[in-house]
Order: structure tokens, then C-alpha cells, then sequence
């Protein structure tokens, strides 16, 4: 579909600008060559559900933003490829239930490896999220602020709890605050 080359062109521009030119620039970035193809285009992705049309202005919704989940895909023995509907998701759908309370967090060391958060990982945090013994959390500990697991110990106290043994358990001297509950997280393998 010629559509989906244009609009390929329109999301490149958007990640560069994060806005929309004029129209007469659009026909440009979209490879066209009239102002009327350009309004064409925008009608049928309006229709589709790509963009919107907001005071006069083109804007974007949540569909342009939207990626292809093309298959499931075995992390054991190769699987014959399906040739399923594809599903349009954003990562938010996947990562972010209030986008209100959800902040990114950058993990700086390894210490919590054995959970599968490495340094330079982004973690999603929901703040003011209820919590419980066993929950991965954003804390600030006597002023510091960490990711570990919430533990509870015998004496009904709380600590926070490293997922790798060559880092000890934090112990609050003081005060302990949960900033937020990680709800999920993510990593770039390549630039």
C-alpha cells in the first residue's frame, strides 16, 4: 500500500521534529507532488486512524505511534513462521497502566542483575502504587534512592533486597520511602 510508505515518511519526520510542517513542506516529506495529493493522504490516514484533525491543525493519535506485533517468536528451537492478523500495540500498552504515575527510571549498577535489570536498563515506575513484600521498588532509603526488592523481615520490619549476592541487603537506619513499584522495563541492544 502506497499509504504506508507516506506514512512511514510522515513518523521519521514526526521523531526528528516532533511536529508537522506546513502543508506545502508535507507534500515534500511525504513524496508528493500537490497540496491536494498531500489532503488526500491526510483524509484517507485521518480515515484510518493514524492522524486527527484538531482546530484547523493535522495531529497525531495513538494508532501512528503504534507498532506491528508480526509474531511470537521461540527463544528455544526455530518455529515455522505465522502468517497471523498483525496487531498494532504501543509500547505504553504494554508497559504503562496510568500514564499519570508512570515515570522512567535509568538502573546504574548490577545489583539487581538475577531479576534481569542490568545497568543502563530504563525501568517503568508507577509512583504512589500500593505495595507488598516481594515487589520490585524505586526507594529512598535514609536519602538514597534505590531499585530492590521490598522484603519484610521476621520482626515485621522493612529492607530492601539486592538480586545479586555481592551486594548486601539495606537495612533503613532511618527512614524508608517507596518512591514507586517498577511495573516493567527495557533495553536498547543497538544504535
Amino acid at each position: 500500500m502506497q499509504d504506508e510508505k507516506h506514512l512511514a515518511a510522515l513518523r521519521t519526520y514526526w521523531k526528528r521534529n516532533q511536529a508537522f510542517p506546513a502543508m506545502a513542506k508535507l507534500c515534500e516529506v511525504a513524496g508528493l507532488s500537490s497540496t491536494s495529493s498531500v489532503f488526500a493522504l491526510v483524509g484517507r490516514l485521518v480515515d484510518a486512524g493514524y492522524l486527527d484533525r484538531v482546530e484547523g491543525r493535522i495531529a497525531t493519535t495513538k494508532k501512528f505511534f503504534a507498532h506491528p506485533v508480526v509474531n511470537t517468536v521461540r527463544a528455544g528451537l526455530p518455529q515455522p513462521a505465522s502468517q497471523d492478523s498483525v496487531e498494532l500495540i504501543t509500547i505504553d500498552d504494554c508497559l504503562i497502566d496510568d500514564p499519570n504515575r508512570a515515570v522512567l527510571c535509568r538502573v546504574r549498577d548490577d545489583s539487581m542483575k538475577d531479576v534481569g535489570l542490568l545497568g543502563g536498563d530504563l525501568v517503568v515506575v508507577e509512583k504512589n502504587a500500593a505495595t507488598k513484600p516481594g515487589d520490585i521498588v524505586v526507594a529512598i532509603v535514609d536519602g538514597d534512592i534505590a531499585v530492590k526488592t521490598l522484603r519484610l523481615d521476621d520482626r515485621q520490619r522493612y529492607y530492601l533486597e539486592a538480586a545479586n549476592s555481592a551486594y548486601p541487603d539495606i537495612h533503613p537506619s532511618g527512614s524508608l520511602e517507596i518512591f514507586g513499584v517498577v511495573t516493567g522495563s527495557f533495553r536498547r541492544y543497538r544504535r
